[in-house]
């Protein structure tokens, strides 16, 4: 694989055929979570949901299965939640918590017995050290995928909607407002195991679109929908990491081209798309969105250093003006990436950045809408970073006026040293 990201401004390969075998692990137990619903805001009910339908959610313990929740909750007779660790909040009625491991086929047959509609979201190896699990990330995104289809195809549930990734088609070359018609990005390209599981996952859920169900009353319809990055105040994954190097003064430097576009999803637009997705699957919507993808985003590509310039200057700090090449940045990440190899199993700190996040952040890829705004009804509702720098500054977050400007100094010179030692330790010894 090249040591830089791919310049191609357009993408075009043959459709995938092969699967990568499942692995064989020693069972691992995961929790499943559940967060309280009290502390939900209102989203606005994009969806008339009979009240008679309960749904079931995995992976609904986790920010954007806790704002989903708040949504059925308003207007459904019944949430299941389903997730990877014990509830730390209360549960208001209406509301119930599974703890199951989504690779035991017969904890997730349990849970769907008597759903109307699954919401399958969760997944494992999104970001950060996480990326580097690879068994771990197979087991629960390919072989949990496997179980919750062959579950609802067992006891009768007509529609499940997944939550996919942008990934299963971007591998670092440019997209510009790409559509539905894009190929697969081949297995094999994927520089990272969970955007190559994720692929495998959809393909199978879209696959299993009309499978006859066993109880014989229809099919199973299925969809997929494909987010950008998620953002909204109390995300926990992406924000605190950033807010994180901003705060320990590591973010000095932004990367690549200043004129790369990506793009991101509020989690109150991506809920939306959701709901209107499981929707969309109905009868009385003739299953319009049976056998689908969607790509889901806010519809407004940025710079993504300029996306998050307003939580930076927000939260008191100064925006960075120096700007590195992204190749150099990649091949940072990728040494990284072998270090964590070498020694993750005795120290598993955390990368500052892996490949697939350089790639994700400095390469620009960006997707039209029309599908999801044809066939769901989905338009995006505007936002913007300033709820999320208020909960932050809340919580105690931002720069205070005694932080000191030797601490600065230290930092921006050990930097420096940093990236001059990477570049000299490709330069030849003198008389080798």
């Amino acid at each position: 694989m090249a040591p830089y990201p791919m310049k191609t401004e357009y993408y075009s390969v043959p459709p995938i055929h092969a699967f990568p075998r499942k692995c064989s692990l020693t069972r691992m137990i995961l929790q499943t979570t559940i967060v309280r619903i009290s502390l939900c805001r209102p989203i606005c009910n994009t969806m008339e949901v009979d009240r008679k339908d309960i749904f079931l959610i995995t992976g609904g313990g986790g920010y954007f299965g806790y704002r989903l929740a708040c949504a059925l909750y308003k207007s459904s007779s019944k949430v299941v939640l389903f997730d990877v660790r014990p509830p730390s909040q209360e549960l208001p009625e209406g509301i119930e918590f599974t703890k199951a491991d989504i690779r035991d086929y017969t904890q997730v047959e349990d849970a769907v017995r008597g759903v109307h509609c699954v919401f399958h979201i969760a997944s494992y190896g999104m970001s950060g050290r996480e990326q580097l699990k690879h068994k771990l990330i197979e087991e629960v995104n390919v072989q949990g995928t496997e179980n919750v289809l062959r579950a609802c195809v067992a006891h009768g549930v007509p529609r499940l909607v997944y939550t996919s990734t942008y990934n299963v088609v971007f591998g670092g070359q440019v997209i510009r407002n790409g559509d539905e018609s894009l190929p697969y990005l081949p297995l094999h390209l994927h520089p990272d195991h969970y955007s190559r599981t994720k692929s495998v996952a959809e393909m199978q859920v879209l696959k299993a679109n009309g499978s006859p169900l066993k109880n014989g009353s229809g099919v199973l319809q299925t969809c997929a929908l494909r987010p950008a990055g998620i953002y909204g105040p109390g995300e926990q994954r992406h924000l605190p990491r950033v807010v994180g190097y901003i705060e320990k003064g590591i973010f000095r430097f932004v990367y690549g081209d200043p004129e790369s576009l990506v793009e991101f999803v509020h989690v109150d637009n991506l809920v939306s798309a959701h709901l209107l997705a499981a929707e969309a699957l109905t009868e009385k919507r003739q299953h319009r969105a049976a056998g689908q993808p969607y790509f889901i985003s806010d519809g407004r590509p940025v710079n993504n250093f300029e996306f998050f310039r307003p939580l930076v200057e927000g939260l008191g700090y100064t925006f960075p003006t120096l700007r590195l090449p992204i190749s150099l940045i990649y091949l940072f990440a990728f040494l990284t990436e072998m270090v964590h190899h070498v020694i993750g199993r005795i120290y598993n700190f955390q990368p500052l950045l892996t490949r697939t996040e350089v790639y994700k952040t400095g390469v620009t890829h960006y997707f039209s809408m029309r599908k999801a705004q044809e066939e769901l009804g989905y338009e995006p509702k505007k936002h913007d970073l300033e709820e999320v720098v208020q909960w932050f500054r809340i919580r105690g977050h931002g720069k205070t006026r005694g932080q000191s400007s030797i601490k600065k100094f230290l930092l921006d010179v050990l930097i420096v040293v940093m990236f001059a030692a990477l570049i000299l330790s490709f330069v030849p010894v003198v008389g080798q």
